[in-house]
């Protein structure tokens, strides 16, 4: 790399731009800049290692979700069923959703929530793609197949950051161009048409990128399994199960099936272990990533040099405040206790606290289920007490199972909303040698992985009718983990969200995905197993994502409060996120609305339904 764009890189990464320069703030000196600057025609962008350093750029920000205190990945999950926000000790984590999640409030840090992050981070990937794009033709290629890459790859990542962005707050500024000059004026566009233009982009792209490419790189594969989530959310199934099976039928890509890796000689273990374990999951002769998130020590530049951190974010606190039957503390998290589970599980927080419906609801009927089967999932009866003082005092509960009640019903749990819950160690297992208690290491992540592809095209056969269909795809899922079969005639979305949350926990975005099926309920006026149907005409006061996580999940709206007092509130229209109000306030020549059920909304206007010409490249 040439210095000059090694200067450009270290520069940009040090600056926070939200994709129109107003974004971040009003204040005169930012305004007064000139971005141009950094874009001159002698510079490195005008070459492809300068156009791909950008692509590198925005990739960064799509895999730095499922890293770092306080993940952003976490925020997705407490919008959603499979999770609440656990930090019950002070106010501000995103519990009381009601009173908390406003557009001036703070929507970017680890005690509170990460709504603003993806804001910010997906605006700024979408910034760098932008400027590939409308400078492609500016560069001199060695192919013509270099230059398609270059601009597939870029179509593909804008693409991801405005399917997750039409999913997590509706209408949004659409910016198609490289943004020059400080720009005022922006105005949403409809969800549906963004989709709609990207869309035509990924299907552009997928004769552009290469079939096959290095792990952590963008491949034909992972442009038609984003491709297959657009279709679902513009409810054009058939394409959907087309573009799915383009992967799942083109070979590169496949469940597997047979125990492999550093971990296969282990005979307790199986391959629902050797699948998560970070040694394995990017190695050649794994055929289940399509898009991997690389992070590993050995590194020293791999775009998010973070720790996981999941053994601290999504693990309970189970190392205080549990006692013994007879009254005593029966927890330690010293490294150096005899019985050493900080080890084994990490020194957990607490903070994705999975509900009772991921942790115990969707495992009723678990039986052979590799997922659930001891040494792969944890209950909390399957910890000890380990305390050293037990030991010394001679107490007989000392190494024996954890009891949360004893007979007359009293806790022996001072906080069951933080410190007892089951979780599953085969993807919560990160070794972290970095710490003397362990919070979860470097690994790499899947982002995109074969397993979803399948439930992806499930869903949308479940959406044409063809539950057969469905339900082989289901079961090809199901049998790799060793869990019975389901009939054709049981498939709805119902169990479609259970396989997913069985098998996708803490990978998937889980919020993104559950609105964009409650968008498909209303915009198709189709009835859901509950019953109910929906509309778009009242989607922020009605929708498929409220009705959910109301049906299924022990928190919101149930009288639940922290031991500070806070209480889980929800309403229907946090189906949206509320646009930053620093977004909206430094446009003062356009108009960005903001969602339903936020102060603001009151001024909205009406969205753009059509995307003007784009300059060459866009």
């Amino acid at each position: 790399m040439n210095k000059e764009l090694y200067k450009y890189r270290k520069t940009l990464l040090g600056l926070t731009f939200v994709f129109a320069l107003a974004f971040i703030s009003c204040e005169e000196e930012f305004l007064d800049a000139e971005p141009q600057s950094f874009f001159t025609p002698g510079n490195a962008l005008n070459t492809p290692d300068g156009l791909s350093s950008l692509n590198n750029n925005a990739l960064a920000r799509l895999t730095s979700e499922f890293y770092g205190d306080g993940a952003p990945i976490i925020t997705e999950n407490i919008f959603s069923e499979v999770a609440v926000e656990g930090t019950t000790d002070k106010s501000g984590p995103a519990q009381d959703l009601n009173l908390l999640i406003l557009p001036d409030a703070n929507l970017n840090s680890s005690d509170s929530n990460r709504i603003g992050w993806f804001w910010n981070l997906f605006y700024e990937g979408i910034k760098f793609n932008n400027t590939v794009i409308g400078r492609i033709d500016d560069a001199e290629f060695e192919s013509n197949e270099q230059r398609d890459e270059i601009l597939g790859k870029a179509y593909f990542l804008r693409a991801y950051f405005y399917y997750r962005l039409t999913q997590q707050f509706g209408d949004i500024p659409f910016v198609q161009e490289e943004v020059k000059t400080p720009k005022l004026d922006f105005v949403s566009t409809s969800r549906t048409t963004i989709l709609e233009k990207m869309r035509d982009d990924l299907n552009a792209a997928v004769s552009m990128v290469p079939e096959v490419s290095n792990k952590g790189d963008v491949n034909k594969a992972a442009v038609l399994h984003l491709l297959t989530k657009v279709n679902l959310a513009l409810a054009d199934f058939d394409a959907a199960i087309t573009s799915a099976s383009q992967v799942i039928d083109g070979g590169q890509f496949k469940l597997m099936t047979d125990r492999f890796g550093s971990t296969a000689g282990d005979a307790t273990k199986d391959v629902t272990w050797d699948l998560h374990r970070p040694q394995n999951k990017s190695i050649p002769g794994n055929t289940e990533g399509i898009l991997m998130s690389i992070s590993r020590l050995e590194f020293e530049d791999n775009g998010s040099r973070a720790a996981t951190t999941v053994q601290r974010q999504a693990v309970p606190l189970w190392w205080r405040f549990i006692n013994t039957p007879d009254g005593q503390n029966g927890m330690s998290d010293a490294p150096d206790a005899e019985i050493n589970q900080v080890f084994e599980y990490g020194r957990g927080i607490g903070r994705n606290r999975g509900t009772a419906y991921s942790t115990e609801q969707i495992w009723k009927d678990a039986n052979s289920d590799q997922r659930f089967k001891d040494g792969n999932w944890v209950q909390m009866e399957d910890l000890v007490y380990n305390a050293p003082s037990l030991k010394e005092a001679g107490n007989s509960y000392y190494g024996k199972n954890l009891e949360l009640y004893l007979p007359d019903g009293t806790a022996l749990c001072s906080d069951t909303i933080r410190n007892w819950y089951d979780f599953p160690h085969y993807k919560f297992s990160i070794p972290d040698p970095l710490n003397v208690k362990p919070q979860g290491g470097h690994s790499d992540w899947y982002v995109f992985r074969i397993a979803e592809t399948h439930l992806l095209r499930a869903e949308a056969y479940f959406w044409k009718g063809n539950l057969a269909e469905a339900a082989n795809d289901i079961n090809a899922v199901r049998r790799r983990a060793e869990a019975d079969d389901i009939a054709a005639t049981d498939v709805n979305i119902d169990v479609i969200l259970d396989e997913r949350a069985r098998e996708l926990y803490y990978e998937e975005p889980r919020k993104t995905e559950l609105t964009r099926i409650a968008y498909i309920f209303a915009m198709t006026g189709k009835t859901a197993y509950n019953g109910e149907s929906y509309s778009m005409d009242n989607f922020s006061q009605k929708n498929f994502w409220y009705d959910r996580i109301m049906e299924v999940t022990d928190f919101y709206n149930k009288g639940v409060k922290t031991i500070h007092g806070d209480e889980y509130t929800m309403s229907p229209y946090h189906v949206l996120w509320p646009v930053p109000s620093s977004a909206i306030n430094a446009n003062t020549q356009g108009r960005i609305n903001q969602n339903e059920g936020y102060p603001g909304a009151e001024l909205n206007v009406a969205p753009l339904t059509s995307i003007p010409e784009a300059e060459s490249g866009s």
